[in-house]
Parts: C-alpha cells; structure tokens; sequence
C-alpha cells in the first residue's frame, strides 16, 4: 500500500505520516515536504524514486507522471485497468495527501508582485487531488489536515466507509474549485478588464448563522478572501450575542451610506433604509441629529458612526433600545456604558470609511442565475451639476442637497429624502410610485428643507406637494420627457431644481 503525501501547510503531517508507516503504508513524498519527513525519522520514498525522472524546472514538474497519476486513476474493481498498470509497472497509490502551494497567502502580501503570484499557482497538486477525489472508490483524498485524524481512524479499523471517501471527494472539489476561482479573481483585478463571459467567486465561511431572514430558512456568513479594509467582513464583535441574517444585511446597508461622509457622521438603518442621518461638527452631535430625525424607526436599528464613540454618545445610545453599533472604536468610558446591555452588538471596524476598491461587482441572485454590475461608485460630478431653474440653490440649500442626495442614493427606490442643516427630515422608500414617497418623506415638519430623488420627476405633482411642504430647493437626476413641466412649476412656486444627469435606483 502507498500514500502519497505532498503538502504546503505542514500542520500534523509528520504524524499522519508516522500514523501511515504504523499500518503498513509506504509514504511516497516530495520536494519540502520529502526533507520534513525524512528530517522528523519517518521512513519516506522520494517521488522521483517511482517515478524514474528527477524533479525539474525549479520543482514545477514532479508528479506529473503515469507512475503517479495511474496508481491514483485506476479502478481497482476494473481488471482490465489492473492487467495494464501490472504491465507498465505501475503501484497503486491508496491514500492521497495534498494540500496547494499559499496562492491566498501569498496575494494576502503587501509587497506580491503578479510574477510572485503567478509562481505561487499550484499546478501538479490540484491535478492530483483531482484525480484522486474522481477515484474516491479506491482512494483516500485529504486536503485539510483537519481530517487526518479521522482518516487514521478510519484505516485503522480496516478501511473508511464510502460515505467518508465521498465527503472527503467533495472537499477536494470544492476546494480546487475555490482555488482556481481565486487565481481567476486575482488576475482579473490587476487588470481593468470588462465583466467576465465565465464569472467565478470564492468565499469562506465566517459562521453559521441561527437562520436566515425568517426562522424557517437556513443561512450562513461567508467573506471574500481579500476583503477591501473597509468591508464589514473585517469588523471585530467587542461585545453582545451572535449576528444575525438581517443584522449583518443592515449593517452594510449603513455602512455603505456612510463611506458617503467624510464629517462626523451617524447613519441609522432599519430594515435596510436608511431611517435618520446626522452630520455635524462632533459625533454626538451628529448622533443627536440622527436619533431627532426619526426616534421611531430607529428603535431596533442599526447605527453606524464614522468617529470613536465617546461616552456621551453611548449615553444617548443607551436611552433606547438597537440591534448594533459600528464604529472605528469606542472609548473606554463608551464601553462601559454600552456594554451593561447585554442585547446590544458593538462592532469596531477602524478603517470604516474606505471604499471599495475600482472594479468592484455588485452581484444578485436571481432564479436561475446572477446579475452582475459594477457597484454604483460616488454621488455626482460636481462639474456636472447643473441649475435648471431661474432661481440658484443658496449656499446653504446647496450643502444640503448635497447631503441629501448622499442618502437618498442608499435608499430603496422609488426614493425621495428630505433634509435640512446636515440632518435627514423625512425618508420616502420603496415606494411603487414617486409621488408615494415624496408623500411619505413630507410627513413631518420640512420648512426651509430640501428634497433629493433618486431618479428623475416624471410628473410635476412632486414639485406642488413639496412646494406646500415648504421645500426650498430640489435636486434630481433630470432626464424625463417632461422635466420642462417640472422645471416650469418650480420657477412658478419659487423653488430652485439642480439637475445631476446620474441616476441612482437600487433595487
């Protein structure tokens, strides 16, 4: 009986190999992992021995060899496979261990180059994992060492079931699969290239989650394998009970309103939307605003804040009841507030404003398929704004458009937000028709506010129910058949429009 053993991670394998040699197996090996062997006293034939060709090419060509990859593919309940490698003086192979060169670990550098990448790709390895996992019949595949225990275990009670060769198989799949999605994924984003004809994504499981977005439905967390620094994947849970499905989705949803901010800002998020945003010249300040903006929906919610939350905005926090907290840090004074309930989640993400990288995909599931899109990247070129009407926005209306049209770009279309002095007034979303949310946007006091859309204003019914809310100013896409008729009923009801020419739906 022959294992053949060729691995990167060395964790555990001089015993699984001094294991093997205890049940009678000869431990073939190579390269690094043939001196590791051999330096640790395990009895260990070198590949080349079976092979009858040196290793060459600085190590790139070893197994890849009929001596190798014949011992692994041949079904041994097949005679006429078994009469052929008896005639070529061919061994079987019975266990295979392999795991890759650090392809991950190596794009995972600050200093990789592409050629060091490129030099990192395994190529004989997967090839025999491969082969061995499609001849998981006859063969014992592992490419964790997670699983040598029970791989020893296994042999030594006379062999492992199909079921365990098979899961073991899967593995193997799953993780070549993961690998070479990995090198695709890599290589892509070191060029600007269009989207792909054939995508491919790798993920790995950060946890398994109690259920999904209801409790029939099961869920897990998974992250890329290089999250960008700012991504929710890299924040670190200081204090509460596990996240849930909706907790982590709405927390993104903050999270991705906020890198909208480079002041002092709160972002309050529930089921989704954005429900009150605050800016200011502090984050308690800006806390305050936030909360003042809607006190009712906020409550269950999820804030996020680009600023250390000090203690007296975790005093302010602790008066009512949310889900999560995220920011770049919390004082020790915060801490002490917060952390005295227990349902509450601190989440600490420092580098909580950077974006995401050039080139990043927006993916969606749909039935049968994906969608994918590159993610919708800033707000407006202000170079582009353009006043439609005869009346300019003020200084102070055009910050406040500006902060308004920052929100409204992550809110659930049909979209309208109404904000005033850096603070969101009223949020419309989802709504099936325009007029629908700006209705709902105006429900409260919004004197002397402003009012940003989505998308453009289809009809000039927008303009008149904002004008006897006492809006302002306005700022849209443009791009409507009939913007002339809502240009022309701003300037009769003394209202100034700003056109943007980008549209921000998200669906």
């Amino acid at each position: 009986m022959k294992a053949l053993i060729s691995v990167s991670d060395k964790t555990g394998v001089v015993e699984f190999a001094e294991s093997l040699v205890e049940l009678g197996y000869e431990v073939v090996s190579t390269g690094g992992t043939f001196k590791a062997l051999e330096d640790a006293g395990v009895p260990v034939t070198s590949v080349s021995d079976v092979t009858g060709f040196p290793e060459c090419l600085s190590g790139r060509v070893k197994t890849l060899h009929p001596f190798v990859h014949g011992g692994i593919l041949a079904m041994r309940g097949d005679p006429d496979h078994m009469k052929q490698i008896s005639e070529l003086g061919i061994d079987t192979i019975d266990v295979v261990a392999i795991n890759l060169y650090p392809f991950k670990e190596t794009i995972m550098r600050e200093d990789v180059t592409l050629p060091l990448a490129i030099e990192n790709i395994d190529i004989g390895g997967p090839t025999m994992l491969r082969s061995a996992a499609k001849n998981h019949k006859d063969v014992v595949v592992v490419c964790d060492p997670s699983d040598y225990t029970d791989v020893i275990l296994g042999l030594r009670q006379g062999d492992l079931t199909y079921d365990a060769k098979y899961k073991l198989a899967l593995k193997v799949f799953e993780h070549t699969a993961s690998y070479d999605a990995m090198i695709a994924e890599y290589l892509r984003s070191v060029k600007d290239l269009p989207l792909p004809v054939n995508p491919t994504f790798t993920y790995e499981k950060i946890q398994e989650l109690r259920y999904g977005e209801n409790p029939h439905q099961n869920a897990a967390y998974y992250k890329e394998v290089k999250p960008w620094a700012g991504a929710l994947t890299n924040a670190e849970q200081l204090h509460g009970k596990e996240l849930s499905f909706n907790n982590i989705n709405d927390t993104n949803g903050a999270l991705a309103c906020l890198r909208e901010f480079d002041e002092p800002t709160v972002v309050a998020v529930k089921h989704a939307n954005p429900c009150g945003v605050g800016s200011a010249d502090t984050i308690s300040g800006a806390w305050q605003k936030a909360f003042d903006a809607d006190p009712v929906s906020i409550f269950g919610g999820v804030i996020a804040a680009n600023r250390e939350i000090d203690e007296e905005t975790a005093v302010g926090i602790d008066k009512i009841f949310v889900e999560i907290v995220i920011a770049p840090g919390f004082s020790d004074r915060a801490l002490a507030v917060l952390t005295q309930k227990q349902n509450i989640r601190l989440l600490k993400l420092p580098l909580i404003g950077d974006p995401a990288p050039a080139g990043s995909l927006d993916v969606k599931k749909v039935d049968g398929g994906i969608l994918v899109q590159n993610i919708d990247a800033g707000v407006y070129d202000k170079g582009e704004l353009k006043v439609v009407t005869k009346k300019a926005p003020s200084e102070k209306e055009m910050r406040d458009l500006e902060f308004a049209m920052k929100v409204v770009k992550h809110v659930r279309s049909n979209a309208i937000v109404v904000a005033k002095d850096g603070m969101t007034l009223g949020v419309g979303p989802g709504q099936t028709n325009r007029i629908g949310a700006v209705h709902i946007a105006l429900a409260g006091e919004c004197g002397g506010a402003v009012m940003a859309s989505d998308a453009f204003f289809p009809f000039s019914d927008c303009v008149e129910a904002a004008a006897e809310a006492g809006i302002t100013a306005i700022i849209q896409p443009g791009g409507s058949m009939k913007d002339e008729e809502s240009i022309s009923k701003c300037d009769e009801l003394g209202i100034a429009m700003v056109f943007t020419g980008v549209r921000h739906f998200k669906h």
